[in-house]
């Protein structure tokens, strides 16, 4: 049982002497861990975020099996050490990957969103932004997708500006109005790739993502979420990026 792809490095941990157990995200084989002989000569290439190009392989597909090869490609991670928060953005992203993603399964859209989000990340104008859509993307991946193309109430395309909480579904500011107390906001860029970002959507992205992360996913499996969320929104926020 083998295979070989382009990966994204989810993190590492030793094991035994001279080696690592890596964790990876591929785009066709989706979440894997495996052994890294010569471990501690793989650490600089087993950053989180990291571009690798690897080799997996396992007597048996049950197996933990081995990377091999494990070559860097592009050092995301390296690129970002001067900048913390989008340090904390990229620990947060392949945090929920690793946490969500089911293991061994491919995700190809979600891949391709934490690809386009990490290259982003260097501008600190887009990528906030930028990542509470990758976050609605991991909601979709999973099946839990948000129907924000239409009002749950009048049918309308335009002019939406609330999600009911219970059900994922927009509508628009009129229809939503009397019930504002209880619904989440819809930041207009979520549904309009042109709109411009004001004050206080990137919040409101984050509220509204994360309500559905922690009640559809994460409360099902019996965790909280993670911690590297809660961090990155503070730092976005000491740096007035919310």
């Amino acid at each position: 049982m083998e295979w070989t792809d382009a990966a994204i490095v989810l993190g590492a941990k030793p094991f035994g002497e001279g080696k690592l157990v890596a964790e990876v995200f591929s785009r066709e084989h989706g979440r894997y861990g495996g052994v890294v002989h010569a471990g501690r000569k793989s650490q600089p290439v087993l950053q989180a975020g990291n571009l690798v190009h690897c080799g997996w392989k396992a007597r048996l597909s049950e197996q933990l099996g081995f990377f091999n090869p494990l070559e860097l490609v592009e050092p995301h991670a390296t690129r970002l050490l001067d900048d913390a928060v989008a340090l904390a953005g990229l620990s947060s992203a392949v945090t929920l990957v690793r946490s969500a993603a089911a293991e061994r399964q491919a995700y190809p859209q979600l891949y391709d969103a934490l690809t386009v989000l990490i290259e982003a990340m260097p501008d600190a104008d887009i990528w906030p932004a930028l990542y509470t859509r990758f976050e609605l993307g991991l909601l979709s991946a999973l099946g839990y997708g948000l129907d924000l193309t239409r009002c749950a109430v009048t049918g309308e395309t335009e002019g939406l500006a609330w999600v009911s909480p219970r059900t994922g579904r927009a509508a628009t500011y009129d229809a939503g109005a009397p019930h504002a107390d209880v619904l989440l906001k819809l930041p207009h860029f979520l549904v309009d790739a042109e709109a411009k970002l004001e004050s206080g959507d990137v919040a409101d992205a984050f509220a509204l993502a994360g309500h559905f992360l922690e009640r559809r996913v994460f409360d099902q499996k019996g965790e909280g979420m993670p911690e590297a969320r809660r961090r990155l929104i503070e730092r976005l926020g000491f740096a007035g990026r919310l």
